[in-house]
């Protein structure tokens, strides 16, 4: 089993969802984060001061899947994220070692 990490931009979100729901993806969890790396944020305007946005809002998303089902999931996100444009994001794999769902006690692969 895997855990697939994803930091896409926030207008993304949608596109990913419906991707990987495609390819059978059940669930995912979404959280608002807020991130800094190449792109180096932006200046802003507020009440006629001009100020620099270092952390730029992104969303984080994160997929538990079968090993043999993570080469599809990232070329799903993959596709349905890019712009093109520098901060599209960045995609992590990681083992997942166990998966308990806490109502039924079923154990990994049942769980996921």
């Amino acid at each position: 089993m895997k855990l697939i990490s994803a930091i896409i931009k926030p207008f993304k979100l949608v596109d990913v969802r419906k991707a990987v729901a495609e390819i059978g993806v059940e669930g995912l969890t979404a959280t608002e984060v807020k991130g800094l790396g190449r792109q180096k944020g932006h200046t802003e305007l507020y009440r006629g001061a001009e100020y620099q946005v270092d952390f730029l809002p992104k969303i984080k998303l994160e997929i538990a899947t079968q090993a043999d089902n993570v080469e599809r999931v990232i070329e799903a996100i993959k596709n349905a994220a890019y712009t093109g444009k520098i901060g599209d994001g960045k995609i992590f794999v990681y083992d997942l070692t166990q998966v308990v769902r806490i109502r039924t006690g079923e154990m990994d692969s049942e769980a996921i």
